[in-house]
């Protein structure tokens, strides 16, 4: 099959690149092994929270101009621009954020802590700076619901300067699920309450519990595939409603992941679901075809190919006891060859192996024996010289390198 771009990964790079191709009237096809990191989303997209001493960041191009020169944002031109981009296409995608490149806000986190971020999804709790817009909170949580630590958000919230009042809240659908405590997750909660009917006596029972609370806050567990029955609860009811995110698996996550993947299609794009590129066929500096392990002997043959298959977790880096390697082509990868440097005692200290990754040139390309690939690209976390923990810049690299390497190929 001959497709102009081939990209390997279905998470958030590998999508948003796709998307920027085939809006452009690429044929694009994109391989995904199953579920990306998406589903641990937040529900927010963080473009670069803290630097590189750990202050947190008021404006993110600004910061950026500091990172070395090595850093993966250096090499995608107007962090600006491009952030704008990223916005729309969420936007396009069916996504609607709050937020600007130039100013994070912060988001509250599961556990109670407000931390800076650049896009929040619409109707979660963001503030600017660090003051509340509310002072008696009602904080709601669905009764055997254990993924959402109330004492600790309530504690957040308080230290914020609110009144807060927990508040149990359930519906006779789910006991059934409460009687065995890893059916009361997130997505499946949002199955339950997934209809019309059971979201209108969600809003009952919240109307009858919000007393004289100036805003509600309740878990994000409504609207797997859109937020349609997020907004018909809000719309029923009496105070305004704000959601907060969950520890995993993510609701919001999950939606994002279910828009962008039809988004995609709806543009052309072939999501090949649930298999993995497995090889490779390079001669002299091009890659010519990759073979997956489900297509067997039909070879996906492309002008360009795009590795967005992450990190560690999801096996884009594989390592034993010597080494770092990608398990696809065998590019180059920039890691420390003595094994007891790749971590630090202490587990709050910046970890090393966090930033080992695929080596590009300044146009995101990769190499094989030094030789750098003509088409062949890398994006987000498999790239080398980031820690996204540490500078909180997760989603924000990985959408700003899909859509600098998708605007390279389209030119």
């Amino acid at each position: 099959m001959k497709f102009d771009t081939v990209i390997m990964g279905g998470g958030l790079s590998g999508l948003t690149c796709g998307i920027a191709l085939a809006k452009a009237g690429q044929r694009v096809a994109l391989v995904s092994a199953g579920q990306s990191s998406l589903h641990f989303a937040s529900g927010s997209f963080d473009l670069m929270g803290y630097d590189a001493q750990g202050a947190p960041v008021s404006n993110p191009p600004e910061a950026i101009k500091a990172l070395p020169e090595q850093h993966p944002y250096k090499k995608v031109g107007d962090i600006a621009a491009l952030a704008e981009q990223a916005q729309q296409l969420l936007l396009e995608a069916g996504i609607g954020t709050t937020g600007t490149a130039t100013a994070n806000h912060n988001r509250l986190t599961p556990l109670g802590a407000f931390k800076p971020t650049w896009l929040t999804t619409e109707g979660y709790v963001t503030i600017d700076g660090d003051k509340l817009p509310w002072t008696k909170v009602a904080l709601m949580n669905i009764i055997g619901y254990l993924d959402f630590p109330t004492k600790f958000i309530a504690d957040g919230l308080r230290n914020a300067g609110a009144d807060v009042e927990i508040k149990p809240i359930t519906l006779p659908e789910l006991n059934e699920a409460r009687k065995s405590p890893t059916e009361m997750r997130a997505t499946n909660i949002a199955k339950v309450l997934g209809n019309q009917e059971v979201v209108t006596r969600l809003a009952a029972e919240i109307n009858a519990k919000a007393g004289d609370a100036q805003v509600v806050l309740l878990p994000a567990v409504l609207g797997i595939k859109d937020d349609k029955l997020a907004q018909l609860l809000k719309q029923q009811i009496t105070k305004p409603l704000h959601f907060v995110a969950t520890i995993p698996p993510s609701v919001p996550g999950t939606r994002m992941q279910a828009l962008l993947r039809k988004r995609f299609e709806a543009l052309g794009g072939m999501f090949l679901n649930g298999d993995k590129v497995v090889a490779g066929t390079i001669a002299g500096d091009k890659l010519h075809n990759v073979t997956t392990e489900k297509l067997e002997g039909t070879k996906l043959v492309a002008d360009n190919f795009v590795m967005a298959t992450g990190s560690f977790m999801s096996r884009g880096l594989v390592s034993d006891y010597k080494k770092v390697y990608e398990p696809i082509l065998g590019v180059d990868v920039d890691y420390i060859a003595e094994r007891p440097q790749w971590t630090q005692n202490d587990v709050f200290d910046a970890q090393p192996y966090m930033e080992f990754g695929v080596r590009t040139d300044n146009q995101l390309r990769v190499a094989k024996d030094g030789t750098t690939l003509a088409n062949v690209y890398a994006v987000g976390q498999i790239l080398s010289g980031n820690n996204k923990l540490k500078l909180c810049n997760g989603e924000g690299l990985d959408m700003l390198t899909a859509l600098a390497v998708a605007n390279t190929i389209k030119k």
